[in-house]
């Protein structure tokens, strides 16, 4: 294990400062419930010791010595260069921190792990367990911390490549009584062949006493891992429990799979992060598509638990309910984000809830101790497929309350006209042409070879960075996209072009539907000048950043991607073993954003968005543009918003705290009216969700700067604002 190690210190156990200030404010304006019927302990929204604030997966913090009265003055308190920056790489920092005491815990862009002083940026230490593998993939949203029954000993968590490390607060060493010299392979205990299996954790489970509750991140091409939700022991790394999101024969919801389908068939992960109710011992999890994502002929049936909410019993894995939200994905309409805890009232009673946002834009609101729905779920058919093989599910729901956060059916009204800046470009079909030579009819059309309109887009709608929730009123705040993609299948022949197969199936739904276009991730067009065909290898075979690694590939289909990728005839030798991976029949051909001739969505602003909804009611309240294009100039819209990634916190003070935009700002908004009061230019663009802590009688909001995302640079800053001293 390579290890750096700068000056550490103990770490004490004294409680944050004014905490019991916050206390008696929480009891005076909340009503301080015990921990039963909100199952969270009160004290657990003044820290920010766990991922998203607390257990519950709140976003929410009751200090309030920031407030709508003194936003505006916020400035830079410290910051921090976390280093991690990789030459001719787009990197990521997508991490929200973890404060204990004094001491702020985070991840860098290449994955290593610091400590600094959470009053001045001041590094601690920093870490980077298992530089002896290839290579690191994924990323790290958030960590996990245990501390034991008699708080003398802790621990913190966190994935890197395929392994779940624990490491000690107090030095940044690795534990060497848990798992394999202080860590675990992720990869195992799935029932299948570690070696050919990609599996990550780039977001943070559960702990609850002395279970780690994890969810994976899975390669979702043909042959990817079951996303089986697993819990280990704290101090050993022993596995506990499993819970098959593919079951067995013989387990409930087998009869909604082909019968051998847990033989080969993976995905149903949770890689989004889930919450916990401590008092009812109940973790939530949600759940993704069975992969391949777009096309399920092979998985015929209904696919329980794929996307899905569930409620599991903490300590033994047991299924207590669950709410299937689409039956037979072929959109990639994973759960995105962790389910948020909270209280509602109906009818004059308290209920304890459960609220899970989509990438569609739905917010679904459930009775956390029965699953029952708090509102009216509706079912409506939907059409069939047009593919050979495919058999999509004759019915979908929605809740009818909230409505949507964002639009639902992208139509020609919808669509900027000729006039808007380079809306159009006469060597090229115009938007109007593109759009009417593909099907835009809503949710739920099934893929076909001429193109669907998926809108709200692939990465929503609501994303990974999640919604922020007051826990005791019952406010929901969500950010969102307002982006139209347009995705097309197209037949396959691995006999005559095995190639193009494998790049439509592992490599088009990141990179598009060909080595030139760039969806969602780095562009493939001259990576021969980037990198050697020997490097190239080495990233397909091993991951990097945020490409998973593809160890279910031959060394023969390596290489014919190899040669693919840099413009070269692909040799395939007849006498290396073929792959066990499934073949289908429909690969992805075409995968990207509907944007114009200037590579601005088609759709009239805004382009992004947050909303206030009151989850007692289901009523929105309001909804602003979130974030500015500043190309755009156009009287029609003063503030366009702007594609978006990242979630917000909101706070007792009255503000809900949010960066995420392209245009690299850092914002905060008024918890009851959505009126803009501050923002803050970032070093790059801030695509995490914040964290807010006291310390020393001071609160401070920090935020992750890492970019690389909608063509922005890379950072490796951790910025944190206070109130002028």
């Amino acid at each position: 294990m390579s290890h750096t190690l700068s000056v550490a210190r103990p770490l004490s156990a004294r409680a944050l400062p004014g905490v019991t200030l916050v206390l008696a404010v929480l009891a005076a304006t909340a009503g301080c419930q015990a921990d039963r019927p909100h199952g969270i302990a009160p004290e657990a929204y003044s820290r920010w010791s766990e991922y998203l604030g607390d257990p519950g997966r709140s976003h929410f913090s009751t200090l309030a010595q920031i407030d709508t009265s003194n936003v505006a003055t916020l400035e830079v308190a410290w910051e921090y260069a976390s280093g991690g920056l990789l030459p001719g790489t787009e990197t990521q920092i997508q991490h929200n921190p973890l404060i204990v005491d004094s001491v702020l815990y985070g991840v860098n862009a290449s994955l290593a792990l610091f400590a600094v002083d959470a009053r001045t940026g001041r590094e601690l230490w920093t870490v980077t367990p298992g530089t002896d593998e290839p290579a690191w993939y994924g990323r790290s949203r958030g960590l996990m911390r245990w501390v034991s029954p008699d708080g003398r000993d802790s621990r913190i968590y966190f994935g890197a490549g395929s392994f779940l490390h624990a490491v000690d607060p107090a030095t940044g060493l690795l534990d060497p009584a848990f798992g394999d010299s202080g860590r675990i392979d992720l990869r195992r205990d799935l029932g299948r062949d570690p070696e050919r299996l990609s599996v990550s954790m780039n977001t943070p489970g559960a702990v609850f006493e002395d279970r780690l509750i994890v969810g994976s991140t899975v390669d979702e091409g043909p042959g990817a891992a079951p996303g089986y939700i697993r819990a280990y022991h704290a101090r050993t790394g022993a596995l506990v429990w499993t819970f098959r999101t593919i079951p067995l024969p013989g387990e409930p919801g087998h009869e909604t799979w082909p019968a051998d389908a847990w033989t080969y068939t993976g995905g149903a992960n949770s890689w989004a992060g889930m919450a916990l109710d401590p008092s009812r011992g109940l973790v939530f999890v949600g759940t993704g598509s069975a992969a391949f994502d777009y096309y399920g002929g092979d998985r015929a049936g209904d696919l329980l638990y794929a996307n899905s909410l569930l409620a599991l019993d903490a300590r033994t894995g047991r299924l207590v309910w669950h709410q299937q939200f689409v039956r037979h994905d072929i959109w990639d309409r994973d759960l995105p984000a962790p389910p948020n805890l909270v209280m509602v009232e109906r009818n004059g009673r308290r209920i304890p809830a459960v609220a899970q946002i989509t990438k569609d834009a739905h917010v679904w609101v459930f009775d956390r101790e029965t699953g029952e729905p708090l509102f009216p779920i509706e079912e409506f058919d939907v059409p069939p497929s047009k593919l050979l093989g495919e058999r999509a599910a004759t019915k979908q729901r929605f809740p009818t309350l909230p409505e949507p956060f964002s639009r639902q059916v992208l139509t020609a009204d919808d669509l900027l006209r000729p006039g808007f800046p380079a809306y159009d470009r006469p060597d090229s079909p115009t938007v109007g042409e593109r759009f009417a030579g593909v099907t835009s009819a809503g949710q739920f059309v099934p893929l076909d070879t001429l193109g669907v309109v998926i809108f709200p887009g692939l990465d929503g709608g609501g994303e990974w960075g999640g919604a922020a929730v007051d826990p005791q009123r019952g406010r929901l705040y969500v950010n969102a996209s307002e982006m139209a993609w347009i995705l097309r299948l197209g037949r396959t022949n691995p006999e005559l072009d095995p190639t193009a197969a494998i790049f439509g199936l592992s490599c088009a739904r990141c990179h598009g539907g060909s080595s030139v276009f760039s969806a969602a991730a780095p562009p493939l067009a001259g990576v021969k000048d980037r990198l050697s065909a020997d490097s190239t290898a080495r990233v397909i075979r091993f991951g990097r950043n945020a490409m998973p690694a593809h160890p279910e590939l031959t060394d023969g289909e390596i290489a014919g991607l190899v040669a693919f990728l840099r413009g070269e005839e692909a040799v395939v030798d007849t006498t290396k073993p073929k792959s066990a991976r499934p073949t289908l029949p429909y690969a992805i051909t075409g995968f990207e954003r509907f944007l114009d001739a200037a590579s601005k969505p088609v759709v009239k602003p805004p382009w992004g968005t947050l909303t206030s909804i009151d989850l007692n009611t289901g009523e929105r309240r309001w909804q602003v543009p979130l974030g500015d294009d500043d190309d755009i100039d156009d009287a029609r819209w003063p503030v366009t918003g702007t594609e978006n990634y990242g979630g917000p916190v909101v706070t007792a003070g009255g503000l809900v705290f949010i960066a995420a935009t392209r245009d690299e700002k850092i914002r905060a908004f008024h918890e009851r009216t959505g009126e803009l009061l501050w923002e803050a230019p970032l070093p790059a663009g801030g695509y995490a969700t914040p964290a807010t802590y006291e310390v020393g009688g001071r609160q401070y909001l920090v935020i992750a700067c890492g970019g690389g995302k909608m063509g922005t640079a890379s950072g490796d800053r951790y910025v944190a604002f206070a109130l002028p001293e």
